[in-house]
C-alpha cells in the first residue's frame, strides 16, 4: 500500500468515527460507537 492510499484510507476512517461521534454524542459506552462504526465503514 503507498503512502497516499495509506493516507486517503486513514482520512476516510477518522471522518467516519467523528461523524458517529456527531451522532450519537458523549457519555456512550466505547462498544457502541465501534459497532456503529462498523456498520458505517
Amino acid at each position: 500500500m503507498s503512502s497516499e492510499e495509506y493516507n486517503r484510507l486513514t482520512e476516510k476512517v477518522i471522518t467516519a468515527a467523528i461523524d458517529v461521534h456527531r451522532e450519537l454524542g458523549p457519555g456512550l459506552l466505547e462498544s457502541v460507537y465501534q459497532h456503529c462504526l462498523f456498520e458505517k465503514l
